[in-house]
């Protein structure tokens, strides 16, 4: 029952939607053509996005992004948006996520071995603050390594953890945001995004037609996806937990038959040297010989 309410958490109506402001485009004269099968209407020189379109698209892109954390991989959330940097922050560090939120590094993806450089630049000054060259240092050169240090954890803190080029990018703004498109796009790395009316759909594979700029709005996008990446994530957990419970029973009935294996053999060597003793030749289960009976030629 448990997992049936999870499902219906991650699941966004219409009433939601609507009362979130997440139909508001931008003004008719800002509009990307490409937006036109999203938009339902146009109302004081202002497109209102078509919200039926919007709960399919967000559905198709949770299923998808539910897949990916099921898989174990990583999805990194981009938000440099003022309004959307703390919103974004504060759900994605709820799944334990990779997040950009303050400023796209160029090259973050198609250059990551020097990203990888600069974090472990991190860690090194970590490792010397606790170590007794620290102090051999003048009071100047230790401030200069504080600073460098608090600028890599506001830029690369966030990403400290991964590893690896992630699995998928979830854009709040693809406007803004256009470098982290146009690196993924090279890499062939799925997008998934919110895409407002000034926006082109083509440049992501998962297109969320909604309102970028409002925070209620960007909330609650942000929000059912982050939902479904959990529910990825416990799926994965639970499937793990059966395989171990899996492995532990044919480990047992393993130890099972070689226990009944090794009785077998013992209770056949004492029924040989039993035997040994009274004279009689016995098989290798252990029980006696039977003795031929000669047979004569009348």
């Amino acid at each position: 029952m448990g997992k049936l309410k999870k499902l219906e958490m991650a699941k966004v109506s219409f009433d939601e939607l609507l009362d979130a402001g997440v139909h508001f485009g931008h003004l008719r004269r800002k509009w990307n053509p490409n937006m036109a099968p999203y938009i339902f209407m146009e109302r004081n020189g202002i497109h209102i996005i078509d919200l039926f379109k919007t709960q399919a698209k967000l559905e198709e892109a949770q299923k998808a992004i539910k897949q990916i954390a099921k898989s174990g991989r990583r999805i990194l959330f981009v938000a440099t948006k003022k309004q959307a940097k703390a919103l974004v922050s504060d759900l994605v560090k709820n799944v334990n996520m990779p997040y950009v939120t303050e400023r796209w590094p160029g090259g973050m993806l198609t250059n990551f071995a020097t990203i990888r450089k600069a974090v472990r630049k991190m860690s090194n000054i970590d490792k010397m603050a606790s170590t007794s060259s620290w102090t051999n240092l003048s009071k100047r050169e230790r401030l200069q390594i504080t600073r460098e240090r608090a600028k890599l954890e506001k830029n690369l803190g966030s990403i400290s953890d991964m590893t690896r080029i992630p699995a998928a990018l979830f854009v709040v703004d693809i406007n803004k945001e256009k470098i982290a498109v146009a690196e993924a796009r090279k890499l062939n790395i799925p997008i998934f995004a919110m895409v407002d009316t000034n926006t082109d759909p083509t440049l992501v594979d998962f297109a969320i037609p909604s309102n970028d700029d409002a925070s209620k709005s960007i909330h609650l996008i942000v929000n059912a996806v982050v939902q479904s990446v959990a529910e990825g994530l416990n799926e994965r957990r639970m499937a793990k937990e059966k395989q171990d419970v899996k492995e532990e029973a044919a480990v047992d009935i393993e130890n099972v038959d070689i226990k009944s294996k090794s009785e077998a053999i013992v209770n056949a060597e004492e029924a040989a040297n039993k035997s040994a003793e009274k004279g009689t030749e016995v098989n290798a289960d252990g029980k006696p010989k039977r003795k031929r009976k000669t047979i004569t030629k009348k």
